[in-house]
Parts: C-alpha cells; sequence; structure tokens
C-alpha cells in the first residue's frame, strides 16, 4: 500500500470531521433573499439554504441549518465558504461543477482546499446524495429566488 495515499485518506477524512464537528456558516441568514429546503428520504438528511445578495449581483451570506451525516454537513459547510462572496452566476458553475465532478462526468471547476476532500465520496455510490443534497438544496434557492418577481 502507498503510504502517501492513505495518509491522504486520512487527511481528507479529518478535514470532513472538522466541517462537521465546527461547521461554517451555520445557521439562518436574517431576511433571506433566497432560501430551499432539501430533504433525502434513504438517509433521513435534512437541510435549508438561505443566502442573500447584494444588488442582485454577489452573493454575501449564505448559511445552512439542518441534521443529517458528517458527509451532508461537512459538504454544506464548505459548500458556503465556497459561494459566499462570488457572482450569483459564479455560484450557479460551481454548484454545475461539482455536481459534475461527484457524478464522475468531466468538470471545468478546479477542486481545490477542503472541497477536494469530498471527491473520494464517488467511491461510495450511496454517500454522493449526501455530499450534493446541500448543493441541490442552494440550486433551487437559485431557481425560486429567479421566480420571485
Amino acid at each position: 500500500m502507498d503510504r502517501g495515499i492513505g495518509n491522504l485518506d486520512a487527511l481528507y477524512r479529518e478535514v470532513i470531521l472538522d466541517h462537521h464537528r465546527h461547521p461554517r456558516n451555520f445557521g439562518a441568514v436574517t431576511n433571506p433573499t433566497g432560501f430551499s429546503e432539501g430533504y433525502n428520504p434513504l438517509c433521513g438528511d435534512r437541510i435549508e439554504i438561505s443566502f442573500r445578495e447584494s444588488d442582485g449581483k454577489l452573493m454575501t451570506e449564505c448559511s445552512f441549518r439542518g441534521e443529517g451525516c458528517s458527509i451532508c454537513m461537512a459538504s454544506a459547510s464548505m459548500m458556503t465558504e465556497e459561494v459566499i462572496g462570488k457572482s450569483l452566476p459564479a455560484v450557479q458553475e460551481i454548484i454545475d461543477g461539482f455536481r459534475a465532478l461527484l457524478k464522475g462526468e468531466e468538470c471545468p471547476l478546479a477542486v481545490e482546499g477542503d472541497l477536494e476532500s469530498l471527491v473520494g465520496v464517488r467511491a461510495f455510490p450511496v454517500r454522493i446524495k449526501c455530499a450534493l443534497l446541500p448543493w441541490t438544496t442552494l440550486h433551487n434557492a437559485l431557481l425560486a429566488k429567479k421566480e420571485t418577481p
């Protein structure tokens, strides 16, 4: 066994556990401009995503609440860190790229930092939905915002 790969897997597990134990941006945004709820009936993960934008261009806040497995909660924590400060079109590109990456499709997104630790979830197909639930819920929040006059 390659010790480098084993050490890398251990590091990725630690990153996921850190985000699960100490989630970033956990809570609800006050007076959000976007909101959605997500639920995975197969495992019971539940999540709410709320965000606020400024001038219809920039995501200034993004938070989540919910309960679920460590992968789902860590993914939500990492996602909020990734999208805050980005333009809404860039947020959608990040969502699309991350979803493609976890589904094993070609991904134009450069996955770096903590998000890189979630790539290993692809080896466990039943857990992919856990990692994607926050991203799908944010996507739905963006769609709901566009539908609101």
